[in-house]
């Protein structure tokens, strides 16, 4: 059983600047991503990753609504289940109001994941808050070097307690990261901002090489 108690420590101790949200806090919603975040860990250990997949930060639309990386609400209520083909679906909760019902880069993770031989990779960002322009929950801005740096150990602890083999950096921003903390990823475009089709291309020949 894979031993998240690092993770979640290093995870609630990251600090949060302003234009920074906590997304698994005390309140109602935050206490529903927390429990969107478990079930998610649970049923990727039942599915026994080699790979953790290294993204740049929630986003507004997606993780910050669910709690789960690369996942808006239109992946999280799918039936069947994207991560157990349950007809009922995966069992997540939805919340009441979302601020948003699908993210680009969410569709486009799981449309490329579709075709994927193996084992799902878990996901998880290099900086786990979700970095804002001040006052304005639904905006996203790139975090700063510093956050990005103190994530870090948050996505390392995760990678420890699954004993993956692979880490794969999704944008440079994560891979620089990853480099500065000693580990050498694989890189991948990140599908935001046009990048879509030479990210789903990426991942596919990642999939055919370790396959």
């Amino acid at each position: 059983m894979a031993d998240t108690g690092k993770f979640w420590r290093l995870l609630h101790a990251l600090p949060v600047p302003g234009d920074a949200e906590f997304l698994y806090g005390p309140q109602e919603d935050g206490q529903l991503r927390e429990r969107n975040l478990r079930l998610y860990l649970e049923l990727m250990e039942r599915n026994r990753p080699s790979i953790l997949l290294v993204g740049e930060a929630p986003g507004y639309r997606g993780h910050a609504v669910t709690g789960i990386p690369f996942m808006s609400v239109r992946e999280l209520a799918a039936r069947p289940g994207l991560i157990t083909e349950n007809p009922e679906g995966d069992g997540f909760e939805i919340p009441l109001a979302p601020a948003a019902q699908w993210e680009a880069s969410s569709a486009t993770v799981w449309k490329t994941m579709a075709s994927w031989r193996g084992p799902l990779p878990i996901f998880w960002p290099v900086y786990p808050n979700h970095p804002h322009e001040p006052g304005n929950l639904a905006t996203n801005r790139t975090p700063r070097a510093e956050e990005v740096t103190a994530g870090t150990p948050v996505a390392l602890a995760l990678a420890e307690a699954f004993g993956v083999t692979t880490i794969v950096a999704v944008g440079r921003k994560a891979q620089n990261a990853l480099a500065r903390n000693g580990v050498a990823a694989e890189f991948v475009r990140h599908p935001a901002q046009g990048g879509a089709r030479v990210f789903a291309g990426q991942l596919a020949a990642l999939n055919e090489a370790l396959s």
